[in-house]
This record gives C-alpha cells, sequence and structure tokens, in this order.
C-alpha cells in the first residue's frame, strides 16, 4: 500500500542504476535539478556497519517554483527541496517514491501555496509516468 504523502512507480524489470539516470534526466526535462544526493546504503554502511538495499534520495529543486514558494511563504524552506527516491525492489528491479507536495504543503496553512504545490505535483507525477 502507498503511503499518503508519496507519489510512487514500480519499474519491475528496471535495474537500479538505469532508475537513478533515468529519473534525474527526467526530472531535468521537468526544470528540476538535483541539489543534493544521499546514497543511504553507504551512509547506514558506514555509520551503523548495517547492510541495506541501494536507495538514494534525490533532492529536486526547480528554482523558478521554489522561488514562489518562498515568496509565498518564507518558511516552506523547510520542506525544500522535493525529495525523490529511488530503491532497489524486493523482488527486484527498482522503486520510485517521490514527495507528494498537494499533501505535504497543507500543513503549511497558506492558500497561496496551492497552486504552487499542484504544480510541483504534476510535473512530478510526468516524471514517474514517463518512466518504463
Amino acid at each position: 500500500m502507498q503511503p499518503p504523502y508519496v507519489l510512487t512507480k514500480t519499474l519491475p524489470g528496471t535495474d537500479y542504476d538505469t532508475a537513478v539516470r533515468r529519473v534525474t534526466s527526467l526530472l531535468a526535462d521537468e526544470g528540476f535539478g538535483v541539489l543534493t544526493e544521499i546514497d543511504v546504503r553507504a551512509t547506514l554502511k558506514k555509520k551503523l556497519g548495517i547492510d541495506f538495499r541501494r536507495y538514494v534520495i534525490l533532492g529536486a529543486c526547480n528554482p523558478p517554483l521554489a522561488h514562489r514558494a518562498l515568496e509565498a511563504e518564507l518558511h516552506v524552506g523547510a520542506l525544500l527541496p522535493c525529495n525523490v527516491v529511488v530503491m532497489e525492489g524486493d523482488a527486484g528491479g527498482s522503486v520510485v517514491s517521490a514527495f507528494r507536495p498537494t499533501t505535504g504543503f497543507e500543513m503549511v496553512g497558506n492558500p497561496a501555496m496551492s497552486p504552487i504545490a499542484e504544480e510541483v505535483e504534476a510535473r512530478l507525477e510526468r516524471v514517474l509516468a514517463r518512466l518504463p
């Protein structure tokens, strides 16, 4: 079951490395740059000695939309950038999940954020839709 705070797509025939490259490229097509890339597997191994599946958190930012959001609500930067996760699937392949802005930004309580969140979410949905 998909949690309500993410958009998710399972890619049973796509290996992890290919999924990361494809997601990064599709994000760029939608105007997002990847500001941060956190290798969760490497971090857990280094800090805790734990073996974990391949799992990366991509901090994606669309500068014009981020600027609009910050103009509408200065403290919304605490919710930026939009995180997109690529992980190895349980049965092979990959899974991609992205933060659902319309759900996440509801807590801000500023109606001016709604159209921005809707636009970001539409772009993230297009990224997922274009994945194989």
